[in-house]
């Protein structure tokens, strides 16, 4: 579970056994989860759950991903060999 980025308490990271799945990121804040789709293609993110996150903490990490989004493309990219991204 390669950690990618930690900013506000949140940790981003991936599943090493994801890589079949399209790209995506979970990140984690207390108790609060969750996984979002990356669509690099139209520079988007869609939900795929959010656990225990108040609107607060979803509009803060959604924030955080678009402010990191290459980054996370990147690291996708170079821990599974490939973009998978639709």
């Amino acid at each position: 579970m390669p950690t990618i980025l930690y900013v506000q308490g949140w940790r981003f990271h991936f599943y090493s056994n994801e890589g079949n799945e399209l790209m995506h990121v979970h990140a984690v804040k207390g108790d609060a989860e969750c996984k979002y789709w990356l669509h690099p293609d139209r520079f988007d993110i869609v939900a795929d759950f959010e656990y225990n996150c108040t609107p607060r903490l979803r509009r803060e990490v959604r924030q955080i991903i678009f402010q990191h989004f290459d980054q996370l493309i990147v690291a996708w990219q170079e821990h599974f060999g490939g973009d998978r991204a639709e």
